[in-house]
């Protein structure tokens, strides 16, 4: 499985935590069993405080599984799905 960095950002009036109902939705989508289901494993996941910035470390067999999965946030905001290794990748490589 290849590690993706996931950062969604979206505005204070499209926030999903100022709905109960559309937020409870979106942690539904996060949680770890419906991560699964769609093929990706979410290893860490932070909001910036303040910010409306979601960020995601997740593992899947590809970049497509990992956008089609952050089609629902990409109704509030953008979306970047960033490649990524762990340093110890990095390092064997011998560059970022």
């Amino acid at each position: 499985m290849a590690l993706y960095v996931v950062k969604h950002e979206h505005s204070n009036e499209t926030c999903p935590a100022r709905n109960k109902e559309m937020g409870g939705m979106l942690l539904t989508h996060l949680s770890a069993e419906n991560a699964g289901r769609n093929g990706l494993k979410i290893n860490a996941e932070a909001v910036i405080d303040g910010a409306h910035t979601l960020y995601l470390i997740v593992e899947a067999e590809d970049e497509k599984n990992v956008k089609k999965f952050m089609e629902p946030f990409a109704m509030a905001g953008s979306v970047e799905v960033m490649p990524a290794s762990v340093c110890e990748v990095v390092v064997e490589r011998g560059s970022c």
